[in-house]
């Protein structure tokens, strides 16, 4: 979250999150990704939701 938090401030964009059952939504512009929440996340979903919201490592 802390990666595309820095995303939305580096575009100039607002981070939208909005609470789901197990899982969190966040837009940053028209880009929309779901993150689980989860106390730890596996690197290759988090790779897969960075790559999705256009994060650069």
């Amino acid at each position: 979250m802390k990666r595309l938090t820095k995303q939305a401030k580096a575009l100039g964009q607002e981070m939208i999150v909005t609470e789901g059952g197990s899982h969190t939504k966040v837009r940053i512009g028209d880009t929309q990704t779901v993150v689980p929440r989860h106390s730890e996340i596996n690197e290759i979903t988090a790779t897969a939701i960075l790559k999705q919201m256009g994060v650069q490592k």
